[in-house]
C-alpha cells in the first residue's frame, strides 16, 4: 500500500476483528456458504437465520434451486453490504449441451467469440424486466468435451445469464446448446476454498457451541464482515476521521494514512482502520495520485456505513485528549 502519512490507533477504541466476541460476530459476519441443489436462495438464507437465531441474514446473488456451489450469507449489520457483494464478478463451471457433436477447435473458436461485453436478454422466466442488457464475460474455457456435453468455466459480470449464454452459444454454433448443470464457484472473494461451509456443519458448529461453550467450529464458519470486502481497493483512515465517516460524511484527505494503488474516480473503495476494521464503503472522488500528494480535497464520497457511529471518539474530543496529555507531559518535564 502507498503510505500518505504515518500514524497511530489507540487501544482504547474498537478492536481488530479476530478480536471481537461471538455475539459481535453473529451480528457482523459473512458465511461462504456450499448451495446444495433444491432449495431456493432465499430458503437457504431464511435457514441460516433459524440456525444462528440471528435477527437478518442475507444472500448476496441469486442462485436457480437447482443450480449449487458458493453463496454469501451475510449476518446482521454486514446484510449492509449487501449490495456491494451483488455487483461483484462471478465464476461457473457449466455443463452445457449441444445438440449435435463439435470438434473441439469448432467449439473453442465459437466460445472465444463470447469473450468481452456481449447483449443479453434475461429469459422469459426471470422476473426481472426483460431489456436487453450488456454483460461482459472475461474469460470462458472449454475444459472436456465427451461426445455432446461441454463442461466450461466462466468468468462473468454480475447478472450475467448462463442459461442464455449457452443458448447463444448454440446459437452461433448452429446446432444448438442448452445448459444441463452449473455450480458457482466465485463470488466476489469467496471461492470454493477451506472457508467453503455447508449448512450442516453450520448447524453442527453452532450445536456444539451451544452444548460445549466452544467457539471454535462456529468461528471457522463465521467470518468477519472484512473478508467480504476483500476484492475492493483498501484505504486505511485516522482514529480521528473514523466517527466522522460512520456519521456519513464524506473522507477527507488529511483523514487518509495509506492506499492502493491504481484507484480511479468513480471507483468503489473500502475503509478500514488501523486495527483493520470495515468502517464503510465509498466512492473514489480522486485517483491514487490524488490522494497521495494532495494536502486537502474529497478522496471518497461515502455510500454505505458498516461501524456503528461512536465506536471512535469525535475528531474535537480525540484533540482535547491529546492537548490534555501534552499539557502534563510538559508539566512533570
Amino acid at each position: 500500500m502507498l503510505v500518505k502519512r504515518s500514524g497511530k490507533t489507540d487501544p482504547a477504541y474498537g478492536m481488530s476483528p479476530e478480536k471481537r466476541s461471538l455475539k459481535m460476530h453473529l451480528n457482523l459476519g459473512v458465511i461462504n456458504l456450499d448451495k446444495t441443489s433444491g432449495p431456493t436462495s432465499h430458503e437457504i438464507a431464511a435457514w441460516v437465520k433459524r440456525i444462528l437465531d440471528v435477527e437478518k441474514a442475507g444472500h448476496s446473488g441469486t442462485l436457480d434451486p437447482k443450480v449449487t456451489g458458493v453463496l454469501p450469507v451475510l449476518l446482521g449489520d454486514a446484510t449492509r453490504i449487501v449490495d456491494t457483494l451483488l455487483l461483484a464478478g462471478k465464476e461457473y463451471i457449466c455443463l452445457m449441451r449441444v445438440h449435435k457433436p463439435q470438434p473441439r477447435k469448432v467449439l473453442s473458436d465459437v466460445c472465444k467469440q463470447f469473450m468481452g461485453p456481449i447483449f443479453q436478454k434475461p429469459p422469459l422466466k426471470s422476473s426481472v424486466v426483460k431489456e436487453r442488457r450488456i454483460r461482459t464475460i472475461y474469460y470462458l474455457e472449454v475444459m472436456e468435451i465427451e461426445e455432446q456435453r461441454v463442461l466450461m468455466r466462466v468468468g462473468c459480470q454480475a447478472g450475467t445469464y448462463m442459461r442464455k449464454l449457452c443458448f447463444d452459444i448454440g446459437l452461433a454454433l448452429g446446432t444448438g446448446a442448452n445448459m444441463e448443470e452449473l455450480r458457482r464457484t466465485r463470488a466476489g472473494p469467496f471461492r470454493e476454498d477451506e472457508t467453503l461451509v455447508t449448512l450442516h456443519q453450520l448447524a453442527d458448529a453452532y450445536a456444539a457451541w451451544k452444548e460445549t461453550g466452544d467457539e471454535t467450529g462456529l468461528r471457522r464458519c463465521i467470518l468477519p464482515v472484512e473478508a467480504a470486502l476483500r476484492h475492493l481497493p483498501a484505504l486505511v483512515i485516522a482514529d480521528n476521521a473514523v466517527d466522522a465517516v460512520c456519521h456519513g460524511a464524506p473522507l477527507a484527505l488529511p483523514g487518509l494514512l495509506r492506499l492502493e494503488t491504481e484507484i480511479n474516480p468513480g471507483d468503489t473503495v473500502a475503509l478500514f482502520t488501523l486495527k483493520g476494521e470495515a468502517v464503510g464503503i465509498g466512492r473514489a472522488n480522486m485517483n491514487s495520485r490524488e490522494m497521495l500528494e494532495g494536502k486537502s480535497g474529497i478522496a471518497v464520497l461515502t455510500e454505505r456505513v458498516i461501524m456503528e457511529p461512536g465506536t471512535y471518539p469525535k475528531a474535537w474530543k480525540l484533540a482535547e485528549r491529546d492537548a490534555s496529555r501534552a499539557a502534563s507531559g510538559a508539566a512533570r518535564r
